[in-house]
């Protein structure tokens, strides 16, 4: 018994590190046995991860007397450092294939890797609206990253498991394959909750707050999914890294109108 639960530990040990290495660009042990079959359900986690990892230097920054737009803009730059822009080149991609009026060749042009005037400017909004959103945000900032980026990835769940992968082959093919109905949609809802749970015990006036957002980030993120669904008739490796980001950058934008309760 012993013995399989060292197992069984060093395992979920290997699938966090695995997880972590493919969404981010912290560093893992060289040495250790990785396991990527599963990271697509360990990926609210990575975001609870990077979302502390982003809320530790604005806190940071905010101590030596930052200003706060200064310090948004590094916050976003550091949050595409922390992803190595992974996800902003799916909305590059995704944008670039929806800015064809043929839909049979949305596919085509979003395999490009060349990045169009379409993409380019997705790519400009995005940040804007996520560094405008946190410059507003002068209380809740913590609880607003660390949502928003387990929300968006639990979006990107969401979307893996329910809408069809629409290339035979893809990096984001085995994430299809891998995915569990509905135990890997729970990971992201606990850690959701138990981070609502965190800051309910810290200060329980914030209860309006944490309901207000636990519906809109779930609504957010499900809605985010759908639409991309509904433009392709399904997902790509592309729109699993549009919809987290999207999600991220709407969720910050609702916590600008939580900012004022």
């Amino acid at each position: 018994m012993y013995q399989i639960l060292i197992l069984w530990v060093r395992k979920f040990i290997n699938s966090i590190a695995a997880a972590v290495a493919f969404y981010t660009c912290l560093p893992v042990p060289y040495t250790w046995a990785l396991d990527f079959e599963g990271v697509g359900r360990l990926a609210p986690a990575v975001g609870l991860l990077i979302g502390s990892v982003l809320s530790l230097g604005d806190f940071t920054l905010d101590n030596l007397g930052m200003p706060v737009l200064t310090r948004s803009a590094l916050v976003v730059v550091g949050w595409i450092g922390l992803t190595g822009g992974l996800h902003l080149d799916g909305v590059m991609d995704t944008a670039d294939g929806l800015a064809v009026q043929d839909r049979q060749r949305r596919l085509q042009v979003m395999s490009d890797s060349a990045t169009g005037a379409f993409g380019a400017m997705a790519a400009i909004a995005l940040l804007l609206l996520k560094t405008v959103a946190l410059s507003e945000l002068n209380h809740h900032r913590t609880l607003a990253l660390m949502a928003a980026a387990i929300w968006g990835r639990w979006g990107q769940v969401v979307a893996i498991a329910y809408y069809p992968y629409l290339k035979a082959t893809g990096k984001g093919a085995f994430h299809k394959a891998a995915i569990r109905v509905p135990q890997d949609l729970l990971l992201g809802l606990i850690l959701i909750g138990a981070l609502s749970g965190l800051e309910f015990f810290w200060n329980a006036q914030f209860l309006p707050v944490l309901v207000a957002m636990l519906i809109a980030g779930c609504a957010i993120a499900l809605l985010t999914g759908a639409w991309f669904n509904w433009q392709l008739g399904g997902h790509t490796g592309d729109t699993y890294g549009a919809v987290v980001e999207w999600t991220e950058a709407f969720i910050l934008c609702f916590f600008t109108i939580l900012n004022q309760a």
